[in-house]
């Protein structure tokens, strides 16, 4: 005899009564061919900017116009907006649309709050938040087809969401577009900070966990094609030669272009100090359009500076990794991972190093005093060593490896005179013309730095003869100051 199923009755009885179709997309922007919501409107008597109230969105839900007084039954929603237009109704939220007269009915594409109708309670929308709500929306993906219902779930200045009013709301709104796990782990912490039979202390932990994790933009791991033309141009305007080591580092990534998501692997660079490793990351970060953070293996020597403490202590808090989302306020981020080679140097808590391997796993990252299990497919790593035999085999296989040769006199002589000085000049505002540099004295610089790796020392050389410069120009009223070996000896000595 076959199992009633008393949910799956409930879920088609609400399905049964929707009066709208829901549109699974994951458009940015709308427009009046990809709206928010498509609104009945047979004698075209809504206007581009229409005021009024939403009713709930199940049987009979419609748009109430406050100048006609007529309703307008939505015929499309995107399912991302679902929970926000039931929010805007069961709060009487006065909204005007923006939108557009379409064949199939009016498009909005926009929805800005302008009152509450009946107060009662405070409500987020009062302070910006719809539009927050909106961007949030915007950027999320489309919920699956089949997403569990949260209300089932349970069972089983820049705005920022910090009270608990707000941090509700989101939630209400927010539905099925978080990820499932964190949108569980959401409902049982607003459980905790609004419980009165727990601690002061829980409460506030409760309720900063969950400040964090939901101003976080939980995005889509779609990522968009790179130019390698583009990417070349970067990493050129960052830095003179290393032609193979470009090459390399777009080879790695522009598998991106097919795949839309991030390389398997991270790139890890190795070479001498001052070879231009972090300028290499950083241009990264910009070719992939990603916000980025940095983790300084050398100053970081116990295991919870990276994974954070347990709530049980007062003075709890989360981990670099955890606040390093927090301050990105998103969930695709570039990790700059600076001095790998030291992350094996922990002091008797524990090893840094393996840490990193379960940010690196693209498993999901689980923070201690967060307590969730965190998606990491959109980090990518790029970790920067000097020592190569210091980093353990199971952190070098989650790298793509990239060895920075040093630079050959010649090279350095190029990037001096080309990259160093003039970008020295510009930032201090002094012209091309009142600096000279003959050919002897150029050599004395090169000389005075044969023997040192990387270009560090030579671009130090370059700001230091430029402030000279700079001084006997105003000091001395000079018009140009000419160097020669000799003055580049004494000034470098």
């Amino acid at each position: 005899m076959p199992v009633f199923d008393f949910n799956q009755e409930k879920k088609d009885a609400v399905n049964a009564e929707k009066t709208y179709e829901l549109v699974y997309s994951d458009v940015r922007c709308p427009d009046k061919d990809h709206p928010i919501i498509l609104l009945q409107d047979g004698e075209n008597t809504l206007s581009h900017h229409s005021s009024g109230m939403f009713d709930a969105p199940i049987k009979g839900t419609a748009f109430v116009c406050e100048e006609t007084k007529k309703s307008h039954n939505m015929l499309k929603v995107d399912a991302r907006f679902e929970s926000l237009l039931k929010w805007l109704g069961d709060n009487h939220i006065m909204v005007r649309l923006s939108g557009q007269q379409t064949e199939g009915g009016y498009a909005v594409y926009k929805i800005q709050e302008i009152g509450v109708a009946m107060r009662g309670t405070k409500l987020s929308g009062e302070n910006g938040f719809l539009q927050f709500m909106i961007e949030r929306l915007l950027q999320s993906d489309a919920p699956s087809v089949n997403a569990t219902d949260p209300e089932e779930a349970e069972d089983a200045d820049d705005m920022k969401l910090t009270s608990i009013q707000s941090i509700t709301d989101y939630l209400t709104c927010a539905g099925s577009t978080l990820p499932d796990n964190i949108r569980l782990w959401a409902r049982r912490n607003l459980a905790v900070a609004k419980s009165s039979e727990v601690t002061p202390e829980e409460r506030r932990h409760a309720q900063r966990a969950l400040s964090i994790m939901l101003n976080i933009r939980w995005k889509n791991t779609h990522f968009t094609p790179i130019d390698p033309v583009e990417a070349r141009k970067i990493l050129d305007e960052e830095l003179y030669g290393l032609n193979q080591v470009k090459q390399r580092i777009i080879e790695t990534i522009i598998q991106i272009n097919r795949t839309h998501t991030l390389p398997a692997y991270g790139i890890l660079l190795i070479g001498p100090a001052g070879t231009g490793k972090s300028q290499i990351a950083y241009a990264v970060a910009r070719i992939l359009k990603m916000s980025w953070t940095t983790l300084e293996m050398s100053s970081i020597n116990d295991p919870e500076q990276l994974t954070g403490s347990s709530r049980i202590y007062a003075n709890a808090k989360p981990g670099l990794i955890m606040e390093a989302f927090a301050n990105a306020e998103s969930s695709n981020l570039l990790f700059i991972i600076n001095e790998l080679d030291k992350a094996s140097s922990g002091k008797g808590n524990g090893n840094p190093a393996d840490v990193l391997l379960t940010l690196l796993d693209n498993l999901g990252f689980t923070d201690n005093y967060i307590e969730c299990n965190i998606p990491t497919t959109g980090v990518y790593p790029i970790a920067t060593a000097n020592d190569k035999s210091a980093i353990s085999a199971p952190l070098m296989s989650r790298f793509a490896v990239i060895e920075l040769p040093d630079y050959t006199l010649d090279e350095k002589r190029v990037i001096f005179t080309r990259f160093a000085m003039p970008k020295v000049l510009k930032r201090i505002g002094l012209r091309d013309e009142e600096i000279v540099i003959s050919d002897e004295a150029l050599d004395a610089v090169m000389e005075k730095f044969r023997e040192t790796s990387g270009i560090r020392d030579i671009e130090q050389a370059a700001e230091h003869i430029a402030a000279h410069a700079l001084y006997v120009i105003e000091a001395e009223k000079k018009d140009k100051v000419v160097y020669d070996a000799q003055m580049i000896k004494e000034l470098l000595k």
